[in-house]
Order: C-alpha cells, then structure tokens, then sequence
C-alpha cells in the first residue's frame, strides 16, 4: 500500500467517532460547495434578471437535472461500494478493473445523456406543465446545462472512488476552488456581459469541467494502488455486473425519487409562478439538511464497505450507532437554523415579498420532519456498503413513491393546497422508517449466520 493508502485505511482501524467525522466534514463541505453551484446561479438570475429567470433556474429545469445526476449517483454508489469492498481486502488487482470499467461506462453514460437531454428537454419540461412564462428559459437553460454534463458525470463518478478509498478531503478541494469560479463567472457573465440564464449555465458547465480535469488529474497521479491510466479503459462485464448489482437499485431509487418529485413539481406549478419560484427558494434552502444527510449515507456506506471487505462486522455495526446519533445532532441543529433565520435566508433569493412568505410557509411546515429521514439515509448506507441493496431499495419505494404519487393523484385533487402537496413527504418518511428500522435489526441478528 502506498503512504496515501496507509493514511486512509484508518477507516478500518482507527477511532470510529473520529474518522466518521474526519471522513464526513470534507463531504458535507465539498457537497455544500457543489449545492452552490445552481444555488449561486439562482441567487443572481433572481436578483438581476428576475422572479422568472428564478423559477427557471431553479424549479422545473432543477428537478429534471437533478432526475439525472440522482440517477448516475445512483450507479456510481456501486461502483464506490465495490472499489472499498476491494480496497478493505486490499485486493488491488480488481480494484483496478473496477475503476476502470467505472470510468469507461461514465464516458460513454455522459455522451447519452448529452444528445437525449438536448433533444427531450422541451418535452420534459412540458411534460411537467412548466409555467408558460418561464418555459423558454427554462428550455434554453437546460439545453446548455445538458452540453456540459460530461463534467459533472466524470466528477461525480471520480470523486465517489476518491471517497471509496478514503479520501474525502482532494474532492473538497477541488469543488471549492471550481465553486469560485463559478461565481467569479456568473458575476462577469450574467451581469457585466448581461448575458442572464445563458450566462449562469455556461458558467456552471466551465466549473464543473474544470472540476472533472482536476479529479481525473488526482486520480492518474496521486494513488498508487488506484491509478486510473486514460490508456487502460475498458469495461470489464464481470465488474460491471458487480457493480450494476448495487448501482441498478440505487439509480432506481433515486430514479423513483426525481420521478415523486417531478410529479410534486408539476403540482407546484400549478399554483402559479410565485408559488413556484418559492418552491425553487426553498429547495435550495432544503438542500442544507439534505447536503448533510447525505454526507453521512456516503460515510457510512464507505465504512461499511472497507469493513465488510476486511471482513469487520462487529465494526460495522458500532459505526452505525456512532453515525446515527451524530446524524441526529447535526440535523437537529439545522432544523433549528433554518427555522430561525428563514426570513433573511429567503431574501437571498429575491425581494418579492409574497414569494419570501410563501417560502416561509413551506420551510416551517417541511423543517421540523427531517430527522426522520435520518434513519432512513444512515441504515440503508449501511445495508449499501455490505453489498445488500435490492430490499431496502423496495422498501425505500414503497414507502415513499406508493405513497407521494397516490397522494398526489387522488387526495390533493380535494384538498388543492401547497400543504397538501407538502403533507405527502413527512407521511412517506415515517412509513419508510418504520420499515427500514426492522429489516436492518433483522440483517444484523443474522449476519454471522
């Protein structure tokens, strides 16, 4: 192993409370860091261009970006799982057909997604009855951001197998430093050149470029036991099939997830376009518990994963307690954040005041739920990183989509509200975790079967 390795593997010796956090806050920085990539361009078409460029930027062309990425996460999960499973049995021969095959199916994967997003985008957007009003930026917006999704695949998928082995900290870096630059050229191109929407997504695709160089850089000069050589790409079908066996559920969760959330998002566009620049308002504010959620599924998938691979239960199964009682803390404190300081975080966005309350209204309703879903995020990590994928995926559908979308079909068309809509999340979370919980128990009484 090299100096790196030596470092990092402390994953699978060292203090578990200590390396959970030493592990966890580069991700949920660097997360929050990549969160700011729309939220920055948000911001600035919200305050220089206008409420409509707003919704644009942020809500229906939001949504079906984030359909995309959260599929492609999604795979790239089984991919990291893999990579640490082989990187805790220290197995460096297939660790590096499995980087390799990884990276080769995220190229290919990216091109796809570049020529149907270009094609569908107007449909999509459509299709989710985008307001009339900000249809046209919506389409031209997207169009550019799928142009560009090359970047944000080759990052995503580099940086998943940087934190597979350990290192959380060089994917920080990286997204900090292309973070700037997004917003050094949102500044110059959206209001020096005047350049509104088309300026804030061409900013964005050169940041997340920038950040897919300086990743696969990383990758090819930095790890000596995980070099990626641009020469040796291939896919190898056995690796694939590893990794697809992880990575299919999980895109498929977060596939149904977009598809919930297009469908919420439909819903919301039908109460207008004040109602729908809130709701794109909020889902950036939304996205601070959901950063840090996150950030501690990825940790705990990762501890998991090298720990299986080492063959350390009794391991896994103490970080788990740590994570959750660590997840639960932090989540409290950002309920509470949010909840006190919703005014001035809203008026980021915009000076629209009936805008500002309607988000007022949605964050106070939403906020104090979130907790809930820690358990869901933290267990199913941890199911994720031994390899057990496909039954918490089914619960996690079920739970959540076989409730949102009946909801929304059948009950919101009698009580026509944005709390209706709303209601639908907090119902689907508690039904989840109150299935997850058991199957998790169950998975652990049993794994030294």
């Amino acid at each position: 192993m090299s100096n790196e390795s030596t470092k990092t593997n402390q994953i699978t010796e060292g203090v578990i409370w200590k390396q959970l956090l030493i592990f966890f806050f580069p991700i949920v920085v660097g997360t929050l860091f990549q969160q700011l990539y729309n939220t920055v361009d948000a911001v600035i078409v919200g305050r220089f261009v206008g409420k409509g460029a707003l919704a644009a930027v942020g809500g229906s062309s939001a949504v079906l970006s984030n359909l995309i990425i959260g599929c492609f996460t999604g795979l790239a999960s089984g991919a990291s799982v893999i990579v640490s499973q082989f990187y805790g049995a220290k197995d460096e021969r297939n660790l590096q057909k499995s980087l390799h095959t990884a990276y080769a199916f995220s190229v290919i994967l990216s091109i796809v997604f570049t020529i149907l997003g270009w094609a569908l985008t107007p449909f999509l957007l459509k299709l989710i009855d985008t307001p009339a009003d900000t249809l046209a930026d919506s389409i031209l917006y997207l169009r550019i951001y799928f142009l560009g999704i090359f970047g944000t695949l080759i990052f995503n998928i580099g940086s998943a197998i940087m934190r597979s082995i350990g290192d959380s900290r060089r994917p920080l870096y990286y997204l900090i430093v292309c973070c700037f630059l997004n917003i050094i050229l949102d500044l110059v191109l959206v209001i020096v050149f005047d350049m509104g929407i088309v300026g804030a997504a061409i900013a964005t695709i050169i940041s997340q470029a920038v950040s897919a160089i300086l990743v696969t850089n990383a990758l090819m000069k930095k790890y000596d036991d995980c070099k990626l050589y641009l020469s040796k790409l291939h896919i190898d079908l056995l690796k694939l099939r590893l990794e697809f066996r992880i990575g299919i559920p999980s895109a498929l969760q977060a596939f149904m997830y977009s598809i919930t959330n297009i469908i919420i998002q439909a819903a919301i566009n039908g109460f207008g376009t004040d109602t729908a620049a809130a709701w794109a308002s909020f889902g950036k504010l939304d996205a601070l518990f959901w950063t840090v959620n996150g950030a501690f599924g990825i940790a705990i998938t990762t501890f998991a994963g090298q720990n299986y691979g080492a063959g350390k239960k009794d391991r896994i199964f103490k970080s788990v307690r740590i994570c959750l009682a660590m997840a639960v803390a932090v989540c409290g404190g950002i309920v509470l954040f949010l909840a006190i300081f919703c005014r001035p975080l809203f008026s980021i966005f915009t000076t629209d005041q009936n805008v500002i309350n309607i988000g007022i209204d949605m964050l106070r309703f939403m906020a104090p739920c979130y907790t809930i879903y820690v358990f869901i995020e933290v267990l199913s990590g941890a199911l994720r990183g031994t390899g057990d994928v496909l039954l918490p995926t089914l619960i996690t559908l079920g739970g959540v989509c076989l409730i949102r979308i009946p909801w929304i079909m059948f009950v919101l068309p009698a009580h026509h509200t944005t709390t209706c809509v709303m209601l639908s999340y907090p119902i689907s979370w508690i039904t989840t975790t109150a299935l997850i919980i058991p199957y998790y128990l169950y998975r652990k009484k049993h794994a030294y079967d």
